[in-house]
């Protein structure tokens, strides 16, 4: 059986799904000229293959089936599933209308088919509900479902085979051009871990599945399997906690050295999940970026969004070892939590150009399918178009901003943070004292600057 694994890619904007949002997915349609840069800079290194296809090639393939993979031209086969998201399903329906048409069997796989069947039930011949694997599994026995079908979690996910990236992508042997630390193509993701162990009431992440975590040495195996095939890759841990369990870090270092292999990875976390130590212990191994939520200055406004607080004090000294180390840091900022007003995102700009960290990610509080905050908020949603919950656009009526006033808060982030000679200073590791401090007058000089365009613009500063 020939099956065709279709990782869609969009027209519009950047598009990032498979394990983003939890699969929901979020597209960066720029609106100023600084996410105009930043949706360049993301096509270039954050367009990542999907490891769900990856793991569902080696799965069919294992089982001797001819795969195909494509990223948008039409390739006759059997049976093709397709990659969902909420963000591009409009493209992904109507490219598995034009394949249904040649006579292919089309199913879609993802968490938004899986919450949201009723966006694809009208274009495909089955849904996979749930992690597909389970699923695929019996389709790769040569049972082709129909309708929606349940795919149950699987909790031995040392069970399951290593991805097949030779299936699922370009010739990734040779991505070379690294823009600090991931290279063109973003690397491997790897998944250490399924689910969540967290309860933030906004994040998707935990509500497909049960959080369930592989064996130290069956992650570094795959990483091992890796090193063979390409010389010093870059892993992407794909895991919303990678640090959750500390000494499970450890062994995983410890494993890494022990082998010898030389690569290098990220990881996403939380910051009170790390410490100077461990920090030390993890690069030793090859740590060279992390991501983490920031989220909200706020503590009162993330505890209401089921999420724990950081001291400040705890995440400055986090940051600061990591640029000691030489580690790249991204910080992730949401906008618009129903306890904002415009002095509460400008306090949570400035907090963010303070920091120091070497990225900055701003987006819209997006209410998504099947979350407890969905729940909450669902009273207040105006936007009836599923494709703008991409993280950039308003989609509910918020007590204190309108519309206009969230959008020009959400692109002021970005100006601020990203236009300022001491991002630059920072981005060049530049520590001269004297330079430091006409840095920081220019840096006054260009917020000044900046203040009286958002006048110009919208009547008041983006400043509390």
């Amino acid at each position: 059986m020939r099956v065709v694994l279709a990782d869609l890619k969009s027209d519009r904007g950047f598009v990032s799904k498979d394990t983003v949002v939890g699969g929901y997915g979020s597209r960066l349609d720029p609106f100023t000229r600084v996410t105009t840069v930043m949706a360049y800079l993301k096509k270039k290194f954050h367009d990542v293959p999907s490891v769900h296809m990856a793991y569902t090639a080696a799965i069919l393939a294992r089982a001797g089936h001819d795969v195909k993979w494509t990223r948008g031209e039409e390739v006759q086969g059997d049976v093709a599933l397709v990659l969902s998201s909420l963000v591009d399903h409009k493209n992904e329906t109507a490219w598995a209308d034009r394949m249904r048409a040649k006579g292919v069997k089309v199913g879609f796989i993802g968490i938004t088919a899986s919450k949201m069947p009723e966006l694809f039930a009208d274009h495909c011949d089955f849904i996979l509900n749930g992690e597909p694997e389970a699923a695929v599994m019996r389709l790769a026995q040569g049972i082709i479902p129909q309708g929606t079908v349940l795919s149950e979690q699987i909790d031995d996910l040392d069970s399951l085979p290593f991805p097949r990236w030779d299936l699922v992508t370009e010739d990734r042997a040779g991505m070379g051009f690294k823009f600090f630390t991931r290279p063109v193509g973003g690397g491997f993701p790897l998944l250490a871990s399924r689910g969540c162990p967290e309860f933030c009431t906004y994040c998707p992440h935990r509500i497909l599945a049960g959080y369930r975590a592989r064996s130290i040495s069956n992650i570094v195996d795959e990483m091992e399997r890796l090193c063979d095939q390409v010389k010093r890759p870059y892993v992407i841990f794909r895991d919303p906690l990678f640090t959750e369990q500390r000494d499970r870090v450890v062994a995983l270092c410890d494993e890494i050295q022990a082998r010898g292999l030389n690569l290098t990875f990220e990881a996403e976390t939380r910051l009170d999940r790390l410490d100077v130590d461990l920090l030390d212990k993890l690069y030793k191994a090859g740590f060279r970026a992390m991501s983490f939520g920031v989220e909200s200055l706020d503590p009162a406004t993330l505890k209401k969004s089921g999420r724990r607080p950081i001291p400040e004090s705890h995440q400055r000294e986090v940051i600061e070892h990591c640029r000691k180390l030489g580690i790249v840091t991204a910080a992730f900022y949401v906008l618009g939590f129903l306890q904002d007003d415009w002095n509460s995102i400008a306090a949570t700009i400035d907090y963010a150009t303070d920091l120091g960290s070497t990225f900055a990610q701003f987006k819209m509080l997006t209410p998504y399918p099947g979350t407890p905050m969905f729940k909450q908020l669902e009273p207040l949603l105006t936007e009836t178009d599923w494709e703008k919950y991409d993280g950039y656009t308003p989609t509910f009526k918020h007590p204190n901003l309108s519309d206009y006033e969230l959008r020009f808060l959400l692109g002021a982030a970005y100006k601020r943070f990203y236009v300022r000679p001491s991002y630059l200073a920072n981005f060049l590791k530049i520590q001269n004292t004297a330079v430091r401090e006409w840095v920081s007058r220019m840096d006054r000089r260009v917020n000044d600057r900046h203040s009286r365009e958002e006048i110009a613009d919208i009547s008041r500063p983006v400043a509390c």
